[in-house]
């Protein structure tokens, strides 16, 4: 085995963060009084860019990002203190999440100074939105098969090809997107990664065409982004010209690693406990407790994940194992929820139980699709352990 199994430590939040997240709960509790549970459910895929913007004014976006460009130089703990309250709370933070999850962040590691300058000041006032162009149709997670291009021309580029799956592209303003560049321009060139590299692209850039994909609440997360000829100049390349594969696997340990990967049910647990009341019976307790356990079980697996990323190190297999785990528990809270509570979902009325239920029985097919599908995850997951 190339490693021992001991990558998740447990990790204690700095003393010093505790006033933050008072400040943060207190904030929340005011914001969001009047937000209903089913609103709450919908969280960090529920855009609400003047929130975001509040958000930006307190100095709670693109917190780790330097003050020199509109951040806060915090240390990784602070943000998650930041986001664990506001997902625990169901806060609207789908417009600018991206941003200050992972695209920030990139640039500030990848970009030139003049990136930097254009890019991370809106980030960090909650006005400047990105989305993730990685996945493509027939490849899914493997990132490896893309086959959308970039060409040289001239001074700058041309795309052409097409991403799916694309969250909250419909109200992005750039995306970070993943292409093949040079010899790497043939899919089938090995290795497969060879040639890879990303752009900043503007979503309004003639060419660009998105499409909404809806899901099963009629909601436009998801969309389909097309590139039909794109024109970019020089200094939209984000890095260097092929190593793309590299620099989007140190992206992804941000992704998969949060904890937006645990938290995506949240509301529906408030829901199932407030139902079930102060007199639970035996099975209702049990169950539960066993949520309670299992959601503590990730958080800690997460805190060590940030942990390692704040100590500069690449946790890929650490962070996958967050992201599959979270999944599963995300994934089987409706369903342990409908076999210890005798309430049937209902959508457009009912209790508020029975409305987050609903919703998020139809939302929670989608948790193990984005960020990296399970199979890809586990593949990850048996490298780390040397098992394959």
């Amino acid at each position: 085995m190339d490693r021992p199994i001991g990558g998740f430590r447990h990790q204690r939040f700095p003393f010093e963060t505790l006033n933050l997240r008072m400040q943060v709960r207190s904030f929340l509790a005011e914001t969001l009084k009047d937000r209903s549970p089913l609103r709450r459910a919908d969280s960090w895929m529920g855009a609400d860019p003047a929130f975001s913007r509040e958000l930006g004014r307190r100095g709670w976006v693109g917190m780790t990002l330097p003050k020199r460009y509109g951040g806060q130089d915090a240390s990784p703990w602070e943000r998650y203190v930041v986001a664990e309250e506001l997902l625990a709370a169901g806060a609207p933070v789908a417009a600018h999440w991206f941003a200050d999850r992972q695209s920030g962040p990139l640039i500030l590691r990848y970009g030139t100074e003049t990136q930097r300058e254009r890019y991370l000041p809106g980030i960090c006032r909650g006005e400047i939105y990105f989305c993730i162009g990685m996945s493509e149709p027939n490849s899914g997670s493997d990132l490896a098969s893309i086959r959308s291009r970039a060409v040289r021309d001239g001074d700058g580029w041309v795309l052409n090809g097409q991403k799916v799956w694309t969250t909250n592209a419909h109200i992005a303003h750039y995306m970070i997107g993943l292409f093949r560049t040079g010899d790497g321009a043939n899919y089938q060139a090995h290795p497969r990664h060879a040639g890879l590299s990303q752009f900043l692209i503007d979503l309004k850039s003639p060419g660009v065409t998105i499409r909404p994909i809806v899901d099963l609440t009629g909601g436009r997360h998801f969309n389909e982004v097309y590139f039909d000829n794109v024109r970019l100049g020089p200094d939209a390349l984000l890095g260097t010209e092929g190593k793309g594969w590299e620099q989007v696997t140190a992206e992804l340990a941000f992704e998969r690693s949060g904890p937006e990967r645990f938290l995506s049910s949240i509301a529906l647990l408030h829901t199932l406990i407030d139902a079930v009341g102060r007199r639970p019976d035996a099975l209702q307790a049990r169950e539960i407790g066993r949520l309670v356990a299992r959601l503590n079980g990730l958080r800690q697996m997460s805190l060590a994940v940030t942990a390692e990323l704040a100590a500069g190190k690449d946790p890929a297999w650490e962070a996958s194992c967050v992201k599959d785990l979270g999944a599963v528990f995300e994934q089987e809270l409706p369903e342990i929820a409908q076999a210890i509570f005798d309430e049937a979902p209902a959508i457009g009325g009912g209790s508020d139980h029975a409305q987050v239920l609903a919703a998020l029985m139809q939302m929670a097919p989608s948790f193990s699709l984005r960020g990296g599908t399970r199979e890809i995850l586990r593949g990850i997951i048996a490298r780390g352990l040397g098992l394959r």
